[in-house]
């Protein structure tokens, strides 16, 4: 008779599945109902629509950038903002080109 290993799961798993676990509460229907305010949780979401919206290896137009995030929640521009000030994206400075970035703030 086997046991099941999931209570002996490393630390580091069970922080990932948390975090997973936090940031699929402030989704419905694949759809996010609400920026989070707290920054700690919203810095949760940005991690993850970075993670699961834009590769690390390419460049983005606004327009692609718009799009990606509109997949998720109407407000496009304040979560671009967002991953532009956390520093999940960086921008050019002519705002032509976007870049999911290597660090964060």
């Amino acid at each position: 008779m086997s046991q099941s290993n999931d209570h002996q799961q490393p630390s580091e798993v069970r922080e990932r599945t948390a975090v997973a676990r936090g940031v699929c509460d402030l989704f419905s229907g694949g759809r996010l109902t609400a920026i989070p305010r707290k920054a700690a949780r919203r810095e949760q979401l940005l991690d993850h629509l970075t993670q699961t919206l834009f590769a690390a290896d390419r460049d983005y137009t606004e327009p692609e950038v718009n799009d990606a995030l509109r997949t998720v929640h109407e407000d496009c521009s304040a979560l671009r903002r967002y991953l532009i000030i956390s520093g999940h994206l960086t921008r050019t400075r002519d705002g032509r080109s976007y870049r999911r970035s290597t660090t964060t703030r």
